[in-house]
Protein backbone atom coordinates (compact mmCIF):
# COMPACT_ATOMS: atom_id res chain seq x y z
CA UNK A 1 0.00 0.00 0.00
CA UNK A 2 1.60 3.10 -0.91
CA UNK A 3 2.27 5.35 1.80
CA UNK A 4 0.09 8.42 2.04
CA UNK A 5 1.85 11.95 1.63
CA UNK A 6 0.93 14.67 4.08
CA UNK A 7 -0.11 17.95 2.29
CA UNK A 8 1.11 20.59 4.59
CA UNK A 9 0.46 24.10 4.04
CA UNK A 10 4.31 25.51 3.13
CA UNK A 11 4.99 28.22 5.38
CA UNK A 12 6.71 31.45 3.43
CA UNK A 13 9.08 32.88 6.12
CA UNK A 14 9.09 36.88 5.55
CA UNK A 15 12.74 38.09 4.14
CA UNK A 16 11.75 41.48 5.18
CA UNK A 17 13.95 42.71 7.95
CA UNK A 18 12.00 43.04 11.43
CA UNK A 19 11.56 46.92 12.24
CA UNK A 20 14.04 48.82 13.92
CA UNK A 21 12.45 49.45 17.84
CA UNK A 22 13.15 52.70 19.20
CA UNK A 23 14.12 52.84 22.74
CA UNK A 24 13.42 55.83 25.29
CA UNK A 25 16.26 57.71 24.72
CA UNK A 26 15.95 57.56 21.00
CA UNK A 27 12.31 58.90 21.30
CA UNK A 28 13.72 61.56 23.61
CA UNK A 29 16.60 62.68 22.08
CA UNK A 30 14.29 63.49 18.87
CA UNK A 31 11.91 65.10 21.12
CA UNK A 32 14.48 67.56 22.17
CA UNK A 33 13.60 70.55 20.22
CA UNK A 34 9.82 70.23 21.47
CA UNK A 35 10.86 69.66 25.33
CA UNK A 36 13.64 73.02 24.70
CA UNK A 37 10.44 74.91 23.85
CA UNK A 38 8.30 73.83 26.71
CA UNK A 39 10.88 73.71 29.36
CA UNK A 40 12.03 77.47 28.16
CA UNK A 41 7.98 77.95 28.01
CA UNK A 42 8.19 77.00 32.02
CA UNK A 43 11.11 78.97 32.96
CA UNK A 44 9.26 82.31 31.73
CA UNK A 45 5.96 81.58 32.96
CA UNK A 46 7.36 79.90 36.29
CA UNK A 47 10.41 81.42 37.08
CA UNK A 48 10.36 79.92 40.82
CA UNK A 49 10.56 76.51 39.58
CA UNK A 50 14.43 77.52 38.29
CA UNK A 51 15.87 80.24 39.99
CA UNK A 52 16.82 78.29 42.84
CA UNK A 53 19.04 76.02 40.92
CA UNK A 54 21.12 78.61 39.36
CA UNK A 55 24.20 77.15 41.47
CA UNK A 56 23.38 73.47 39.04
CA UNK A 57 24.51 75.28 35.73
CA UNK A 58 27.95 74.96 35.94
CA UNK A 59 27.78 71.41 37.42
CA UNK A 60 25.78 70.16 34.82
CA UNK A 61 27.92 71.44 32.12
CA UNK A 62 31.18 69.78 33.37
CA UNK A 63 28.88 66.31 34.00
CA UNK A 64 28.29 66.87 29.80
CA UNK A 65 31.54 67.59 29.77
CA UNK A 66 32.58 64.40 31.39
CA UNK A 67 29.95 62.70 29.01
CA UNK A 68 31.21 63.76 26.13
CA UNK A 69 34.77 62.66 27.04
CA UNK A 70 33.21 59.28 27.08
CA UNK A 71 32.62 59.15 23.88
CA UNK A 72 35.84 59.32 22.86
CA UNK A 73 38.03 56.70 22.02
CA UNK A 74 42.48 56.22 21.12
CA UNK A 75 40.47 55.60 17.16
CA UNK A 76 39.22 59.18 17.68
CA UNK A 77 42.65 60.65 18.24
CA UNK A 78 43.82 58.28 15.64
CA UNK A 79 41.41 59.49 12.82
CA UNK A 80 42.59 62.95 13.29
CA UNK A 81 46.24 62.24 13.07
CA UNK A 82 45.55 60.79 9.83
CA UNK A 83 43.64 63.11 8.48
CA UNK A 84 43.89 66.37 10.20
CA UNK A 85 42.48 68.87 7.61
CA UNK A 86 38.43 68.25 8.04
CA UNK A 87 38.89 68.84 11.29
CA UNK A 88 41.18 71.80 11.04
CA UNK A 89 39.26 73.57 8.52
CA UNK A 90 35.68 73.01 10.59
CA UNK A 91 37.59 74.30 13.79
CA UNK A 92 39.23 77.25 11.80
CA UNK A 93 35.75 78.26 10.83
CA UNK A 94 34.24 77.90 14.27
CA UNK A 95 36.31 80.11 15.72
CA UNK A 96 36.77 82.35 12.34
CA UNK A 97 33.25 82.93 11.45
CA UNK A 98 30.82 82.32 14.51
CA UNK A 99 32.34 85.74 16.48
CA UNK A 100 32.84 87.58 13.68
CA UNK A 101 29.24 87.03 12.53
CA UNK A 102 27.89 87.85 15.62
CA UNK A 103 29.54 91.35 16.43
CA UNK A 104 28.25 92.12 12.68
CA UNK A 105 25.13 90.99 13.45
CA UNK A 106 25.25 92.94 16.81
CA UNK A 107 26.14 96.25 15.46
CA UNK A 108 24.06 95.85 11.96
CA UNK A 109 20.79 95.22 14.39
CA UNK A 110 22.51 98.30 16.80
CA UNK A 111 21.77 95.66 20.02
CA UNK A 112 22.94 96.71 23.59
CA UNK A 113 26.53 96.50 24.77
CA UNK A 114 25.19 93.29 27.79
CA UNK A 115 23.16 91.33 24.14
CA UNK A 116 25.96 92.09 22.12
CA UNK A 117 28.40 90.57 24.58
CA UNK A 118 25.80 87.77 24.93
CA UNK A 119 26.20 86.99 21.48
CA UNK A 120 29.69 87.07 20.57
CA UNK A 121 30.12 84.95 23.73
CA UNK A 122 28.17 82.54 22.15
CA UNK A 123 30.08 82.78 18.64
CA UNK A 124 33.10 82.65 20.75
CA UNK A 125 32.40 79.25 21.87
CA UNK A 126 33.47 75.50 20.67
CA UNK A 127 30.71 73.81 19.17
CA UNK A 128 28.13 72.26 21.32
CA UNK A 129 27.29 68.62 22.54
CA UNK A 130 24.05 68.42 20.46
CA UNK A 131 25.74 68.70 17.60
CA UNK A 132 26.99 65.23 17.62
CA UNK A 133 23.09 64.40 18.14
CA UNK A 134 22.05 65.91 15.14
CA UNK A 135 24.82 64.93 13.29
CA UNK A 136 23.46 61.62 13.67
CA UNK A 137 20.04 62.30 12.77
CA UNK A 138 21.38 63.71 9.52
CA UNK A 139 22.86 61.03 9.03
CA UNK A 140 26.03 62.82 8.63
CA UNK A 141 29.76 61.91 9.64
CA UNK A 142 29.51 61.58 13.34
CA UNK A 143 33.01 60.48 13.77
CA UNK A 144 34.30 63.90 12.08
CA UNK A 145 31.05 65.46 14.50
CA UNK A 146 32.66 64.43 17.71
CA UNK A 147 36.30 64.63 16.67
CA UNK A 148 35.54 68.73 15.87
CA UNK A 149 33.41 68.79 18.95
CA UNK A 150 36.14 67.44 20.98
CA UNK A 151 39.26 69.65 19.20
CA UNK A 152 36.95 72.88 19.66
CA UNK A 153 35.71 71.70 23.34
CA UNK A 154 39.86 71.95 24.16
CA UNK A 155 41.50 74.66 21.81
CA UNK A 156 38.13 76.95 23.36
CA UNK A 157 39.80 76.90 26.84
CA UNK A 158 42.13 79.18 25.27
CA UNK A 159 40.18 80.35 22.46
CA UNK A 160 36.98 81.50 23.97
CA UNK A 161 38.58 84.02 26.50
CA UNK A 162 41.14 85.72 24.00
CA UNK A 163 38.14 86.56 21.79
CA UNK A 164 36.13 87.63 24.13
CA UNK A 165 38.78 90.19 24.71
CA UNK A 166 39.80 91.02 21.50
CA UNK A 167 36.26 91.19 20.13
CA UNK A 168 34.55 93.13 23.68
CA UNK A 169 37.67 95.32 24.74
CA UNK A 170 36.24 98.42 23.56
CA UNK A 171 32.93 97.67 25.01
CA UNK A 172 33.60 95.86 28.44
CA UNK A 173 36.01 94.32 30.92
CA UNK A 174 37.08 91.16 29.60
CA UNK A 175 39.18 89.13 32.79
CA UNK A 176 40.41 86.19 29.95
CA UNK A 177 42.93 84.43 32.69
CA UNK A 178 39.86 84.26 35.21
CA UNK A 179 37.87 82.75 31.77
CA UNK A 180 41.04 80.42 31.23
CA UNK A 181 41.03 79.30 34.61
CA UNK A 182 37.07 78.39 34.79
CA UNK A 183 36.94 76.97 31.90
CA UNK A 184 39.74 74.30 32.84
CA UNK A 185 37.46 73.13 35.42
CA UNK A 186 34.42 73.35 33.51
CA UNK A 187 35.28 71.95 29.89
CA UNK A 188 39.29 70.74 30.30
CA UNK A 189 39.05 67.97 33.29
CA UNK A 190 36.20 66.86 33.19
CA UNK A 191 36.58 66.23 29.41
CA UNK A 192 39.74 64.42 30.27
CA UNK A 193 38.82 62.48 32.89
CA UNK A 194 35.52 61.07 30.84
CA UNK A 195 38.44 60.12 27.91
CA UNK A 196 40.67 58.19 30.97
CA UNK A 197 37.28 56.78 32.40
CA UNK A 198 36.62 54.53 29.35
CA UNK A 199 40.25 53.63 28.93
CA UNK A 200 40.39 52.51 32.73
CA UNK A 201 36.88 50.79 32.52
CA UNK A 202 35.93 50.39 29.25
CA UNK A 203 32.96 47.73 30.21
CA UNK A 204 31.29 50.18 32.49
CA UNK A 205 32.00 52.53 29.52
CA UNK A 206 30.31 50.62 26.91
CA UNK A 207 27.41 49.58 29.33
CA UNK A 208 26.94 53.62 30.03
CA UNK A 209 27.29 54.65 26.72
CA UNK A 210 23.25 54.30 25.16
CA UNK A 211 22.36 56.72 28.21
CA UNK A 212 24.99 59.36 27.53
CA UNK A 213 22.53 61.18 24.86
CA UNK A 214 19.17 60.86 27.20
CA UNK A 215 21.22 62.61 30.35
CA UNK A 216 23.16 64.59 28.02
CA UNK A 217 19.33 65.94 27.06
CA UNK A 218 18.21 66.29 30.34
CA UNK A 219 21.48 68.51 31.42
CA UNK A 220 20.63 70.90 28.95
CA UNK A 221 17.30 71.01 29.16
CA UNK A 222 17.39 71.54 33.22
CA UNK A 223 20.19 74.58 32.07
CA UNK A 224 17.47 76.25 29.54
CA UNK A 225 15.38 76.42 31.93
CA UNK A 226 17.63 77.97 34.29
CA UNK A 227 19.05 80.73 31.73
CA UNK A 228 15.19 81.90 30.83
CA UNK A 229 14.65 81.27 34.26
CA UNK A 230 17.02 83.91 35.37
CA UNK A 231 15.79 86.36 32.17
CA UNK A 232 12.13 85.99 32.93
CA UNK A 233 11.84 89.54 33.42
CA UNK A 234 13.78 90.46 30.81
CA UNK A 235 12.10 88.19 28.22
CA UNK A 236 8.62 90.22 28.64
CA UNK A 237 10.21 93.39 27.18
CA UNK A 238 12.29 91.16 24.77
CA UNK A 239 12.38 93.11 21.16
CA UNK A 240 11.82 91.04 18.07
CA UNK A 241 15.96 92.21 16.73
CA UNK A 242 17.38 89.69 19.60
CA UNK A 243 15.80 87.27 18.30
CA UNK A 244 16.42 87.93 14.14
CA UNK A 245 19.85 88.09 15.51
CA UNK A 246 20.21 84.36 17.29
CA UNK A 247 18.60 83.26 14.14
CA UNK A 248 20.42 85.19 11.76
CA UNK A 249 23.54 83.56 13.48
CA UNK A 250 22.41 80.47 13.53
CA UNK A 251 22.06 80.18 9.60
CA UNK A 252 24.55 82.49 8.32
CA UNK A 253 26.79 80.06 10.22
CA UNK A 254 25.07 76.62 9.04
CA UNK A 255 25.51 78.43 5.20
CA UNK A 256 28.70 79.44 5.72
CA UNK A 257 30.14 76.51 7.02
CA UNK A 258 28.72 74.23 4.47
CA UNK A 259 29.59 76.45 1.62
CA UNK A 260 33.47 77.04 2.61
CA UNK A 261 33.68 73.12 3.29
CA UNK A 262 32.45 72.86 -0.57
CA UNK A 263 34.72 75.19 -1.81
CA UNK A 264 37.71 73.73 0.47
CA UNK A 265 36.82 70.11 -1.80
CA UNK A 266 35.49 68.40 1.25
CA UNK A 267 32.12 66.09 0.13
CA UNK A 268 29.22 66.13 0.67
CA UNK A 269 28.70 64.71 3.67
CA UNK A 270 31.78 65.96 5.17
CA UNK A 271 30.29 69.24 4.47
CA UNK A 272 27.00 68.66 6.21
CA UNK A 273 28.98 67.92 9.25
CA UNK A 274 30.92 70.61 9.50
CA UNK A 275 28.24 72.69 8.62
CA UNK A 276 26.07 71.26 11.65
CA UNK A 277 29.10 71.87 13.85
CA UNK A 278 29.97 75.53 12.73
CA UNK A 279 26.02 76.51 13.17
CA UNK A 280 25.67 74.60 16.57
CA UNK A 281 27.46 76.02 19.25
CA UNK A 282 27.69 75.55 23.06
CA UNK A 283 25.44 77.95 24.27
CA UNK A 284 24.90 76.36 27.80
CA UNK A 285 28.69 76.98 28.15
CA UNK A 286 28.33 80.96 26.88
CA UNK A 287 25.23 81.25 29.76
CA UNK A 288 27.52 80.39 32.09
CA UNK A 289 30.41 82.32 31.82
CA UNK A 290 27.74 85.46 30.82
CA UNK A 291 26.22 84.73 34.23
CA UNK A 292 29.47 84.14 36.17
CA UNK A 293 31.65 87.44 34.32
CA UNK A 294 29.06 89.76 32.95
CA UNK A 295 25.30 89.77 33.77
CA UNK A 296 21.80 87.74 33.33
CA UNK A 297 20.87 90.33 30.37
CA UNK A 298 24.23 88.86 28.51
CA UNK A 299 23.20 85.02 29.15
CA UNK A 300 20.05 85.48 27.24
CA UNK A 301 21.06 85.57 23.50
CA UNK A 302 22.85 81.66 24.56
CA UNK A 303 19.28 81.36 26.23
CA UNK A 304 17.46 81.88 22.85
CA UNK A 305 20.29 80.18 20.62
CA UNK A 306 19.91 76.80 23.05
CA UNK A 307 16.63 76.67 22.13
CA UNK A 308 16.68 77.96 18.63
CA UNK A 309 20.02 76.03 17.29
CA UNK A 310 18.17 72.50 18.16
CA UNK A 311 14.54 73.44 16.81
CA UNK A 312 16.94 74.58 13.42
CA UNK A 313 19.46 71.09 13.69
CA UNK A 314 16.42 68.81 14.32
CA UNK A 315 14.81 70.39 10.87
CA UNK A 316 17.93 70.25 8.79
CA UNK A 317 18.76 67.15 10.16
CA UNK A 318 15.42 65.68 9.10
CA UNK A 319 15.98 67.29 5.19
CA UNK A 320 19.48 66.16 4.68
CA UNK A 321 18.49 62.29 6.53
CA UNK A 322 15.44 61.42 4.15
CA UNK A 323 17.86 63.05 1.13
CA UNK A 324 20.53 60.93 2.09
CA UNK A 325 19.63 58.22 -0.08
CA UNK A 326 18.04 60.34 -3.25
CA UNK A 327 19.41 60.29 -6.54
CA UNK A 328 20.83 63.07 -6.25
CA UNK A 329 22.96 63.17 -3.13
CA UNK A 330 24.30 59.72 -4.39
CA UNK A 331 25.48 61.08 -7.84
CA UNK A 332 27.11 64.25 -5.50
CA UNK A 333 28.63 61.15 -3.79
CA UNK A 334 30.40 59.43 -7.04
CA UNK A 335 31.34 63.15 -8.43
CA UNK A 336 32.88 63.64 -4.90
CA UNK A 337 34.51 60.09 -4.61
CA UNK A 338 35.70 60.45 -8.88
CA UNK A 339 37.38 64.10 -7.71
CA UNK A 340 38.72 62.63 -4.79
CA UNK A 341 40.88 59.88 -6.89
CA UNK A 342 41.42 62.40 -9.61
Amino acid sequence: MPAIKSKRPTVRHSTRPPLPVRSPQSRLTKLFPILAIAVAATGALRPDSFVAAQFMIIPLLASIMFMMGLTLTRDDAQRIARDPRPVAVGVALQFLLMPILALTLAKLLQLSTPLTVGMVLVGSCAGGTASNVICFLARGDVALSVSMTFVSTLIGVVATPLLSQFYLAEQVAVDELAMIESLLQIVFVPVISGFCFRAVLPRLSAALQPALPLFSVICILFIIGIVVALNAPQLRGIGPLIVLAVVLHNALGIAGGFTLSRLFGFDLKQSQTIAIEVGMQNSGLAAALSLQFFSATAALPAALFSIWHNISGALLAGHWGRQRDSLKYLLADVKDSEMDGA
